[in-house]
């Protein structure tokens, strides 16, 4: 047998011992000895294999229930039904259609009217101020109630709000030049000019639309970002124009797919809005009440709704999707000339496409296997090395199992197939079942749970919460009035699944021995972050640009900025912290140090500046939350007591002035300058909500919500007998699916869950914590400059991950329990936060899992 080689100082190892047993004076023999006479008189492996799986079993078990939940709240989810195709006839009056009629809960009473034209086919006009009707063609989109300025008879054109006329001198798809109120204007989609000169900003605009303006006049009209120009008020500024006698917002002109679009604004249901020639004779109609013709329309959106439009002989024909009301029965009042074709919720219907039940079944079917290859039962079956394999440790028998790598990495490229053939399905409108995305959800945990090595706390508690988030939004979906809040579920078990077959396969790829060598190098690495930041930075430039607070292209490119800047940051702690291994001398490290946190810097403050775009300070306190965590880590990695004591002054300080403005009330805000120029009016409704009820609404709801579930839910049963039934009180609430999900869950399950869920979650940042405590340990014991930089870089990016993560918590908690204002800020894991989820919390678990795996190598 070859010697064993020496591991160096502060690595842990699972190999077994392999010293030769030592004999004392008068015989007896100590030590350890490989072999059956080793084991004599020892625990057997299984006991202890047990026990370093004791992890792995408590949070199957606690999955296991969960999705058991889930699977309970379909089976007693009553049959709903709703309308499959919506068939309109001809008649000699134009059919008035409305929200029940087009089964569109977001539609008005009466939206639109339907006639049908001798030569021009089906026509429709839309009778709603508020509510638009967008029709959608293969190569444009139109809307309702606007029209194009550019486009038509050119020069001459006029534009008529209320009483103002504005006559059009030069007109193209992205810039217009027109003259009236007294001066000549020019707009581009992004700056208003006056006489030639852009106007100065208003006395109201803050520091984003202040910069944003100042971006605007310097950057070409590609990088510039697209801010529409409001007519109405009495003040000329910024990008408005002022109207005497109209209110701000009666009309407004936009930058709409390259083209400028005028349509009337909130402000505007009863001012005329005309667009006309110019000619003498020409009287022009109201843009608001011109008609459409159907022909060559592929569809309809309505507040939400989607109809797919075709012509069945005389008849024409409306295929709701998307947001579809729900009925208990077949059953509903229509008006003449309209007829509906039912169909009934799929809550278990396969999906459309068999691809997405192979990739599924043939992930299901590797778990499976391995787990049975893999069982400690299995090799008693053979006779010969059946001793050997039942004594060999856990950890050394993975590592000896090809099979099983290949069979992991079969299972998490068929998962992560599956989850982006269910995002695109959903997507084209053909979304799966609910029970195919409870078989998804479970294939994603069982990977999880099947990865060698031991399972750390952090992430077992990361997977009960995400298995609680699905179970709250399956509740959700199931206790909705219409079709569309089951989407919620369905996606966050699609992320889940593309997220976790993505980091599996990352993960058995990494841990191949000599794998990529030069991209795990110290230069690799920095390459890597460059290039991570980058991105971030571009995916943040595309959300300003092209954007708005809800994100671009259907992410949030925050959370991107997030997981790069906790890395970015840690990397240069990492490196701040070898000063005293490194080679060279003082003065190069430190300016090599400033030259890497220099990009830090510069991202942060442009991570800072998208932030204050968005109509909320949330992010600014995340950003401080993980600000002080991180600090607070260096002070105690570092041995900096004064720099600790000082970072918990400040949190002490933070929390007792909270105390303290709560105390003082609205009156006593008034004496405080700071937090009126602060978003004065969130403090007000926070301080007192029923002074506010339009603003405050959100608020009070979520107080009730809360107050109706008690200790025990709102059915005294921690929502055991609610599973799968409806529930209209706390679906009122505002984002009850984002920042309000705590309070669906305190009104469903009570105080008592929410006190579980609290231990899980303390769970989930204590675990953080204590690999990132480990791999500090690790770092200090490491006596290559390498390997002790690898150890701190883990150690930071965990204390980074775990402030955004208890930040989070905090910010969620304290805005549904009124302990902060309100912030916009979504719950980890319970809400649906679908990039919150793929782009952050997801990669922080594997990267405690890694760090937890390299402890045991």
């Amino acid at each position: 047998m070859a010697p064993h080689k020496l591991q160096s100082r502060g690595e842990a190892t699972a190999l077994p011992s392999m010293r030769p047993a030592r004999t004392r004076p008068g015989g007896e023999r100590t030590g350890t000895a490989s072999g059956a006479a080793g084991m004599a008189g020892k625990p057997s492996a299984l006991p202890r294999a047990a026990f370093r799986d004791g992890m792995r079993i408590a949070a199957g078990v606690l999955l296991a229930g969960l999705l058991g939940l889930q699977l309970l709240a379909l089976w007693r989810a009553p049959a709903m039904w709703q309308a499959a195709e919506i068939l309109v006839q001809p008649s000699a009056q134009p059919l008035v259609l409305g929200r029940h009629e087009l089964a569109a809960p977001h539609a008005e009473r009466r939206q639109f009217a339907l006639r049908k034209d001798g030569r021009q086919g089906w026509m429709l006009r839309n009778l709603s101020s508020s509510v638009p009707v967008t029709l959608v063609r293969r190569e444009e989109e139109l809307r309702s109630g606007s029209a194009l300025p550019g486009t038509g008879t050119g020069t001459g054109k006029q534009m008529r709000i209320g009483a103002a006329v504005f006559t059009i001198s030069h007109a193209t798809d992205e810039s217009l030049s027109f003259s009236g109120a007294g001066h000549h204007w020019q707009y581009d989609g992004a700056t208003l000019s006056r006489d030639g000169a852009a106007q100065p900003p208003c006395a109201d605009a803050g520091l984003a639309a202040r910069a944003m303006g100042w971006w605007n006049r310097l950057m070409p009209l590609a990088l510039s970002a697209a801010r529409p120009l409001s007519f109405g008020g009495n003040v000329h500024c910024g990008n408005r124009l002022g109207l005497a006698g109209e209110e701000a917002g009666v009309a407004l002109l936009y930058r709409d797919h390259g083209r400028l679009r005028l349509a009337a604004g909130a402000e505007g249901a009863h001012t005329a809005l005309l667009l006309a020639s110019g000619r003498a004779d020409s009287g022009g109609n109201d843009i608001r009440q011109q008609e459409y013709a159907l022909d060559g329309v592929d569809a309809l959106a309505v507040g939400g709704t989607r109809f797919h439009i075709a012509v069945r002989g005389d008849s024409l024909v409306l295929q709701p999707g998307r947001k579809v009301a729900l009925h208990g029965a077949p059953e509903i009042q229509l008006p003449p000339g309209v007829e509906w074709q039912w169909r009934q919720r799929a809550l278990w219907a396969a999906p459309q496409s068999p691809a997405l039940w192979f990739g599924l079944a043939i992930a299901l079917s590797a778990l499976a296997l391995t787990r049975m290859l893999g069982s400690a039962t299995l090799p008693r079956l053979h006779l010969a090395g059946a001793r050997q394999a039942v004594a060999r440790p856990a950890l050394h028998a993975e590592t000896e199992q090809p099979w099983r790598t290949i069979l992991l990495a079969l299972a998490a490229a068929a998962l992560l197939a599956s989850g982006i053939a269910s995002i695109v399905a959903q997507r084209m409108g053909q979304a799966p079942g609910a029970a195919y995305a409870l078989l998804l959800a479970g294939g994603a945990f069982a990977l999880w749970l099947s990865m060698p090595g031991r399972l750390p706390l952090a992430v077992a508690a990361g997977l009960t919460l995400a298995a609680t988030g699905l179970l709250a939004q399956l509740e959700l979906g199931l206790a909705a009035g219409d079709s569309s809040w089951l989407r919620y579920y369905l996606k966050t078990a699609a992320l889940l699944a593309t997220g976790s077959g993505a980091i599996q396969l990352f993960r058995l790829w990494a841990g191949r021995r000599h794998a990529a060598p030069a991209l795990f190098a110290m230069r690799g690495i920095e390459c890597l972050l460059a290039l991570f930041a980058a991105l971030a930075l571009l995916a943040l430039a595309a959300q300003v640009l092209w954007g708005d607070e809800t994100g671009v292209f259907d992410m949030q490119p925050v959370e991107l900025a997030k997981l790069a800047l906790a890395a970015l940051s840690a990397h240069c702690l990492a490196l701040r912290m070898g000063w005293h291994s490194a080679a060279g001398d003082g003065a190069a490290l430190r300016l090599r140090w400033l030259q890497l946190i220099a990009p830090v810097l510069l991202f942060l403050s442009l991570l800072g500046l998208a932030l204050v775009q968005v109509d909320d300070y949330s992010p600014l306190i995340l950003l401080l939350v993980w600000a002080m965590g991180l600090a607070l880590a260096y002070a105690c990695a570092a041995r900096n007591r004064w720099l600790a004591a000082l970072l918990l002054c400040l949190a002490a300080t933070g929390a007792g002035g909270i105390v303290l403005l709560r105390q003082a009330g609205p009156e006593g805000l008034a004496h405080l300058p700071v937090l009126r120029a602060f978003y004065a009016d969130r403090f007000q409704v926070w301080l007192d909500p029923a002074r506010h009820p339009h603003t405050g609404q959100q608020m009070l709801l979520g107080a009730q919500a809360i107050e109706e579930g008690g200790w025990r839910g709102s059915d005294g049963w921690f929502g055991l007998s609610t599973l799968g039934k409806a529930a209209p009180g706390a679906l009122a609430i505002p984002a009850v699916q984002d920042d309000f999900a705590p309070s669906f869950f305190l009104n469903r399950h009570g105080l008592a869950s929410a006190l579980a869920l609290w231990l899980v979650q303390a769970a989930l940042v204590g675990g953080l914590l204590l690999t990132a405590w480990r791999c500090h340990a690790a770092g200090r014991a490491a006596r290559d400059f390498r390997h002790a930089w690898r150890a701190r870089f883990r150690c930071f990016a965990l204390c980074g991950g775990a402030a955004f993560a208890l930040g989070h918590l905090l910010l969620s908690w304290g805005t549904n329990l009124a302990i902060f204002p309100i912030m916009g800020q979504p719950m980890s894991f319970l809400s649906a936060g679908g990039s919150h989820l793929l782009f952050f919390l997801l990669p922080l678990l594997a990267l405690d899992a890694l760090s937890t795996a390299s402890f045991e190598e």
